[in-house]
């Protein structure tokens, strides 16, 4: 098939959406399709791990020109290359396509709907505004996980019909490259780990008060590594640290490498998530992969991906997350068989099994396409 995306997420940093664009991208080709990558701008790396695939790259930076883009100069491009299907690997899709053209769409979360209070108002405002006409417009929806999935059929229960749920994939992270000293990050003993984007979804402030009420010979013992990028509306992280008396037990690395990333996965005791919701969750499964067992919340999609490497807990609940921490942090028998299950929870997410799901649903959405077009 001549398959056209929306890349327009290789042009910041790598984000959890971003890796799975490329991955998806990565394995569709080795399938043998012809892959069009659409970008505004230029991409933030070489994507020399897509050989072959043909980049139409645009001039249109920024948050503003880039959504003109996509409603203009790609909907141009996606018709002079004359493709099968287009799909839209994040909530979004042209207004207007080459009626010959298939369309899909992936829907990771509706956070603007069950969340809204998290999001930059203009995430929300594109989210709230863009996700609706892109869900009637696909011939075919593909669901990041069954949380997500029974949210998009209460949502918009006219199309669920066309949903299929396609977990991602499972990458290698920093295998080819060389990771610091941890020293260098400010760790210095045992630790807990967070990975994520530091925004107010992710339950940090909840966190930390958890973390700040365990024994204090439980902190002591392991740090609190909080590794990941300043996102929004989060107010001052070091405060919330300071108030709490925590400044010797937190370290915040920032955003790392990916050698930084799978080094600290690869040592940490647990790695906490109590996110307050998510459409997957890709830490769970990376550190899952390095065998390394997971808090996370009881709620969205989280349980069905930590499945039995992880314990559950009440987000909103700084008691639950507390024992949580404690009972990963102190009890041995626990914490070894929930690291004993966590390579094998992992290897439920393979990115070869989601590109040929995901080819079978371009396949029913090309069908469906020309079945409408001869009526």
């Amino acid at each position: 098939m001549r398959i056209g995306i929306d890349a327009r997420n290789l042009v910041t940093s790598m984000t959890g959406i971003g890796r799975y664009v490329l991955e998806m991208s990565r394995h569709l080709n080795l399938l043998g399709h012809d892959l069009y990558l659409y970008l505004p701008e230029a991409p933030y790396r070489d994507l020399d791990e897509l050989p072959g695939v043909t980049l139409r790259v645009s001039r249109f930076p920024g948050g503003i020109r880039r959504m003109i883009w996509a409603q203009t100069e790609l909907s141009r491009l996606a018709a002079k290359d004359r493709l099968d299907v287009f799909w839209g690997p994040a909530h979004r899709l042209p207004f207007v396509l080459d009626p010959r053209i298939a369309r899909v769409i992936t829907i990771h979360d509706l956070v603007w709907r069950d969340m809204a209070a998290t999001m930059r108002w203009q995430t929300w405002l594109a989210d709230r505004w863009l996700m609706k006409p892109g869900v009637a417009l696909a011939d075919q929806i593909v669901a990041d996980s069954t949380a997500t999935a029974a949210a998009l059929k209460d949502q918009f229960p006219e199309h669920a019909q066309k949903v299929t749920v396609i977990y991602p994939g499972l990458s290698g992270i920093g295998e080819q490259e060389l990771a610091t000293d941890l020293s260098l990050l400010g760790v210095d003993r045992p630790y807990m780990l967070f990975v994520g984007t530091l925004e107010p979804r992710k339950n940090l402030v909840r966190l930390l008060q958890a973390y700040a009420s365990l024994p204090e010979s439980t902190r002591l013992q392991y740090l609190l590594v909080l590794a990941g990028g300043q996102g929004w509306r989060l107010g001052d992280l070091k405060r919330h640290i300071r108030e709490l008396q925590l400044e010797p037990f937190v370290r915040l690395t920032g955003y790392v490498s990916d050698a930084d990333l799978a080094m600290l996965y690869s040592n940490a005791r647990l790695l906490a998530m109590p996110s307050l919701y998510e459409g997957f969750g890709f830490p769970l499964i990376e550190a899952n992969g390095r065998g390394i067992p997971t808090l996370t919340s009881n709620i969205s999609s989280m349980p069905e991906v930590a499945g039995d490497a992880g314990i559950l807990v009440d987000p909103t609940n700084v008691r639950s997350i507390r024992d949580g921490l404690q009972r990963l942090a102190t009890n041995d028998r626990l914490h070894a068989r929930l690291g004993a299950n966590a390579r094998p929870n992992s290897t439920r997410f393979n990115w070869t099994n989601s590109a040929s799901t995901l080819q079978s649903v371009f396949e029913g959405a090309v069908k469906a396409r020309r079945d409408s077009l001869r009526r």
